[in-house]
């Protein structure tokens, strides 16, 4: 079998400059979006707003040996994605190892409201898939506060 010119492969310049191109584009749009969620959740954290909302968040979040701040990536991840959630932890004091517990559990558990859709979407059952993704990342949550209690980690 031949291949035409319409299938064969951009030369290789061509191709670095459209990743180029297209990789700043993805850069800016990201950047849009994660630069003032940042600056925001900065300024909420410099004055108090940070706090005293977390403080509401304190008994949840302490189910997971994390700060009661860090419900709001939470809520960020999966109402929105992992890049504002991101934006969110950046200005807290975390430590390394809450940060990684973070992550994990909202690697488990984001994007949810787009996701379940598309789930149910595709003829799946994106509610009882939703839940189990929120109760695996309580589990993971738990798993790693308990390695963490046991000084396995952290």
């Amino acid at each position: 079998m031949e291949i035409t010119e319409k299938e064969q492969v951009p030369p290789v310049l061509e191709r670095l400059r459209t990743g180029v191109v297209d990789g700043w584009w993805t850069v800016f749009r990201m950047l849009k979006f994660v630069l003032p969620l940042y600056i925001v959740v900065d300024l909420c954290k410099t004055y108090g707003l940070i706090d005293s909302l977390g403080g509401w968040c304190a008994p949840f979040m302490g189910l997971f040996g994390l700060p009661g701040e860090t419900a709001f990536a939470f809520i960020a991840a999966a109402l929105v994605n992992l890049y504002a959630a991101i934006a969110v932890l950046a200005p807290l004091d975390l430590t390394p190892w809450q940060v990684t517990q973070c992550g994990v559990m909202m690697g488990i558990a984001h994007n949810l409201v787009l996701e379940g859709g598309v789930l149910s979407s595709t003829g799946a059952r994106g509610g009882v898939l939703t839940l189990c993704r929120i109760l695996l990342a309580v589990l993971a949550g738990w798993l790693m506060m308990g390695l963490q209690w046991l000084g396995v980690a952290g």
